[in-house]
């Protein structure tokens, strides 16, 4: 047979052409009609293997068995050796998070190495997303070419999954089984099997929405119902940010509190750690905290480094790196009292992006107004115990001291009465036995007013004051002024009490002083506290190391300290900041 003659329609494999059949022979149109005929009941299994495939899409609502299942269909239905599906990511930048694959080994996946990201080819269905069919991947202008050890792919077949007018990604097919092209008919089979996955895939995320929803609302029950009970050895903050971190599932959270931007602090991080002194140290006046705690909004960022309205946390405290992050209020009754943080590494943004700011903002809300009832019944137990040892103090006072101040009357009346000179001082040593015991039960009485000593600023007040004492050789004078123990909140008594010992130490050691005076007063206007001396003063020559750090956590709070001193006048130190 010549170049210019026809191929025989007889010959295996060679359908006869529309235009040959007025001159086939019998045995020609015979075999032209089987298999025209195969190919009808090839294409009617095929729909009814699609129909079959949709049915069992739709009961399946776990969104990563469902995208496995949606590849291993495509694959089977087209005749394709490999098949993948790539998932698009929700950014702005279009480019594939996810990656599935059907008819790769997880050997040869190992081998390839990073699955694509949406480059070259997979790239053109990205940004055209409409059915493309080719012979050879290699010649398409956008071909991007294979990595090492990625098995040979010639024939192509790639049809978009939308969900309604949105692109979820690319159903991607190689290798026609056989070594042929995909045809118009794979490819209407395809597309049908993509418009049927997309309404499965939106049931799925629709399904997991929520459940996400459901665990929300659980963990809001669940800390409500923990922190209406006993939340003995729990500290109500912490348990806010492990929870919320682990149902939102971010890598870091974090609790600031405070009313107004001069007040706020970072509480407690769940997910990372970081020191007290760490997270005191942070500067939240340009913080989304701050900008939160203002408006009341939540706010939302995809990168905390480089964005101006956010602290770069993890570089200010030494963490991994942190990119999006989400903030929203802690309103309760009153008002908004802090801020809820999540925060999640660069390579977990598609977490981020799945989570709807309102479920977090209203666990944060449920949260907040618990942590209010917390402190009120915090409160009512502590006024409770403060009253019971009033009862216990006032009956010391009017009874015990009374009947022992009686007692010790009649020992000294009786002393006059006898003439034996030891016996007159064996009474004389009762009766100061007698003193000193009610001065030992006067102690007593003024201790019981503090629920402890590590919760009462007045106690550890007098106990520094108390202290000093043995250095000075004297005890220092200590007043109160006003309601010391509510306006010094737990915020403050640290740096408070701080400054106190640092003044004290200074007043013993380099003052030469004869009378100190401590004057602690809180109102309206902020909480003061005052370290007089009459001693020598301040050298000019001197370092300050010392009165440098007073100033450090008075600028901290908010507030500022003033040193004064002079040979004639001694030495005041005025430590004053907001209430907190």
């Amino acid at each position: 047979m010549t170049a210019d003659e026809p191929k025989h329609a007889s010959q295996p494999g060679v359908a006869v052409r529309p235009g040959l059949l007025a001159d086939a022979d019998f045995d020609d149109l015979v075999h032209e009609v089987l298999i025209r005929m195969h190919g009808v009941l090839d294409a009617q299994v095929r729909w009814r293997l699609l129909l079959d495939a949709v049915v069992t899409m739709a009961a399946d609502l776990s969104l990563d068995r469902l995208l496995s299942r949606i590849v291993e269909i495509a694959g089977d239905l087209a005749g394709a050796q490999y098949a993948a599906l790539g998932v698009l990511d929700a950014g702005p930048e279009r480019r594939l998070r996810t990656f599935v694959t059907h008819g790769l080994s997880p050997a040869t996946v190992s081998e390839i190495g990073d699955l694509p990201t949406g480059h070259g080819l997979l790239g053109l269905l990205i940004d055209h997303p409409e059915p493309v069919r080719l012979h050879d991947i290699a010649q398409h202008p956008a071909s991007y070419g294979f990595p090492a050890n990625h098995p040979p792919m010639r024939s192509f077949l790639g049809v978009p999954v939308r969900i309604r007018d949105r692109v979820f990604g690319n159903l991607y097919l190689t290798e026609k089984v056989g070594g042929g092209d995909f045809t118009e008919q794979d490819e209407e089979i395809v597309v049908a099997l993509a418009a049927a996955a997309g309404v499965a895939i939106e049931n799925a995320r629709l399904a997991e929405d929520a459940t996400r929803r459901e665990r929300w609302l659980a963990a809001t029950a669940e800390f409500t119902a923990l922190l209406s009970g006993s939340t003995s050895g729990h500290d109500p903050l912490e348990l806010v940010a492990d929870r919320a971190r682990e149902v939102a599932e971010a890598d870091v959270a974090w609790v600031v509190t405070g009313t107004s931007v001069e007040s706020l602090r970072v509480r407690v991080m769940s997910g990372a750690v970081a020191s007290p002194a760490a997270l005191d140290s942070l500067d939240l006046e340009q913080s989304l905290a701050s900008r939160v705690v203002q408006s009341g909004l939540p706010v939302s960022v995809e990168d905390l480094a480089s964005d101006p309205r956010a602290i770069d946390v993890s570089a200010a405290l030494g963490l991994p790196a942190l990119g999006p992050a989400m903030v929203v209020p802690l309103r309760s009754q009153s008002g908004i009292e802090g801020a809820l943080a999540l925060a999640w590494t660069p390579d977990h943004i598609a977490r981020f992006r799945e989570v709807d700011p309102a479920m977090p903002a209203n666990f944060a809300e449920q949260a907040a107004l618990v942590l209010q009832v917390t402190r009120g019944r915090d409160d009512r137990e502590r006024l409770a115990v403060l009253e019971d040892r009033d009862r216990i103090g006032r009956d010391l006072h009017d009874l015990v001291i009374q009947r022992l101040f009686a007692i010790g009357l009649g020992l000294q009346s009786t002393s006059r009465l006898v003439d034996h000179e030891e016996a007159t001082s064996r009474l004389d040593a009762a009766v100061d036995d007698l003193d000193a015991t009610i001065k030992d039960i006067r102690r007593s009485i003024f201790a019981l007013g503090a629920v402890g000593d590590t919760a009462d600023i007045q106690a550890e007040v007098t106990r520094l004051v108390d202290r000093a004492a043995g250095t000075l050789k004297f005890r220092p004078s200590l007043t109160f002024e006003g309601p010391v123990r509510t306006l010094v909140t737990e915020v403050v008594a640290p740096d408070l009490l701080a400054v106190l010992a640092e003044a004290l130490s200074n007043a013993a050691r380099h003052a030469e002083a004869k009378l100190v005076e401590v004057v602690l007063s809180a109102g309206a206007e902020g909480v003061t506290l005052t370290v007089s001396d009459n001693g020598r003063g301040i050298p000019g020559e001197i370092v300050e190391s010392g009165l440098s750090n007073m100033r450090e956590r008075a600028e901290r709070l908010g507030g500022r300290c003033e040193v004064t001193s002079s040979g004639e006048q001694g030495t005041t130190v005025r430590w004053s900041v907001p209430s907190h």
